[in-house]
């Protein structure tokens, strides 16, 4: 079992939400749908930009931790490097 850290966005460079879950599959479900309501769904922020996988939780927490502390630009030209276009990879894991 994986546990991913996962960038979702508003749209091309738009609103960011960084997050941890033990299944991605059904945490951008929950984004979708706003069944949460708050920050994401305010925003819309609805779109699966960056995933990366870990195996062990504590090692995808650390991650998210540092990576919230990041520059915004350092965020943007991670999602660049491995998603250009700003595609929703939603498909790639529901």
């Amino acid at each position: 079992m994986g546990y991913y850290l996962y960038i979702m966005a508003s749209g091309p460079k738009g609103t960011l939400y960084i997050g941890v879950t033990s299944d991605l599959a059904l945490r951008v479900a929950q984004h979708k749908s706003g069944e949460f309501g708050g920050f994401t769904a305010r925003y819309k922020v609805n779109r699966l930009v960056f995933a990366e996988e870990f195996q062990r939780i504590e090692d995808a927490i650390v991650a998210e931790k540092r990576m919230k502390r990041w520059r915004r630009d350092w965020k943007i030209e991670l999602v660049e490097k491995s998603n250009p276009n700003w595609l929703d990879l939603a498909t790639s894991y529901l």
